[in-house]
């Protein structure tokens, strides 16, 4: 038996107020003063002075605003590296990425494809990177995605959605401060919370589970109820809660595997572009008989939070539609052996995903 010797983050920061310790942590790290630092930020922080003053730019550093309101594209990494390549003369010192998934996802890949050849849907599948990546950093303020974490940037190419996992995905750095999630919309909070949420459900539910995922699942598992169902405590305890479970909740699938749910979100994040946590609850709304104690939880926290997911967004899709949606997700095959064992394929087929993808 091989076991897989999996990286982890090297270097993480956790506290109220830390981002603040930025512009430090970096300064080292500056390979000289004509190779910058690139900043990958979340436009919904353009003219926010609280974040954006406490990011010191210097020399050649540039800032780039970003939005989050597609999922990342391959294309948009390529365009990205490409820019970076003609701006500035030297190699960057690192790339840091500051939002919530989307954003450092394109971090993540943006240092990888600095140093490797090609496009970025060349590296889309398991293990395929040759060089490491560039030093990166991760900032996250949303917590749920677990992408600070995580070995893969969920990207979605030309022909599938699909990762670039690798051992030089994760990050070198990251810095956990709860107070960046504290203007986070209750919507778009309750989606990315659920991500997590599921990605312990998938996890701990799956057949790849073993005493080190279990163990970060069930802490991330536990925090979710406590934070979506008990609600006890000030906003700024549920924001450092959220936060590690996030944290906990990525670690949990990094030495397992996600399931059901990821594989028909990734369907319909390529075809009809819906973003990844909300993605997740659509299709998880109707996966109680693969997750029935679990989605029933679910329910209750939709209920409790006032949550109203979208509906009949498969309605008027055509068969073709349908198809495409469906090779998405049966591409993804350690989902579904994780989720349903070897013999995934005797249970899933073509015909059961449309029947479900047709409920959503």
């Amino acid at each position: 038996m091989t076991y897989k010797n999996h990286p982890m983050v090297s270097r993480v920061v956790f506290g109220r107020g830390s981002f603040s310790q930025l512009s430090d942590i970096l300064a080292p790290k500056r390979l000289n003063v004509k190779a910058p630092f690139i900043y990958l930020v979340d436009d919904v922080f353009k003219g926010n002075a609280w974040l954006t003053s406490r990011i010191s730019l210097a020399y050649e550093d540039q800032l780039l605003f970003i939005s989050a309101d597609k999922e990342p594209s391959t294309s948009q990494v390529d365009e990205l590296v490409e820019q970076i390549i003609l701006n500035h003369k030297d190699h960057p010192s690192g790339i840091i990425g500051i939002g919530g998934g989307t954003i450092l996802d394109l971090a993540k890949a943006v240092a990888i494809m600095l140093t490797n050849e090609g496009g970025a849907k060349d590296y889309q599948g398991w293990d395929l990177v040759k060089s490491p990546a560039i030093y990166h950093v991760g900032v996250p303020t949303i917590s749920g995605t677990g992408a600070e974490v995580s070995r893969t940037t969920v990207l979605t190419g030309p022909d599938r959605k699909l990762g670039i996992n690798s051992d030089f995905t994760p990050f070198d750095q990251v810095i956990l401060d709860p107070e960046l999630t504290k203007d986070v919309p209750k919507d778009q909070w309750f989606y990315t919370g659920m991500d997590c949420f599921i990605h312990c459900v998938e996890s701990l539910n799956g057949t790849y589970l073993n005493a080190f995922s279990q163990s970060y699942g069930e802490k991330a598992y536990d925090l979710c109820k406590e934070i979506f169902m008990d609600g006890n405590g000030s906003a700024e305890e549920m924001q450092d809660k959220l936060m590690m479970a996030s944290w906990h909740g990525g670690m949990s699938i990094a030495y397992s595997q996600v399931g059901v749910a990821h594989a028909m979100s990734y369907g319909l994040g390529y075809h009809l572009g819906v973003k990844h946590g909300i993605g997740n609850c659509i299709v998880f709304d109707h996966l109680e008989e693969f997750y029935p104690k679990d989605v029933a939880i679910f329910k209750e926290m939709k209920k409790i939070h006032g949550i109203n997911l979208p509906q009949g967004i498969c309605a008027q899709l055509t068969d073709d539609e349908f198809n495409i949606m469906i090779d998405v997700a049966l591409g993804l095959e350690p989902l579904w052996e994780n989720a349903l064992g070897k013999k995934w394929k005797q249970i899933i087929t073509r015909e059961k995903l449309r029947t479900l993808y047709e409920k959503m």
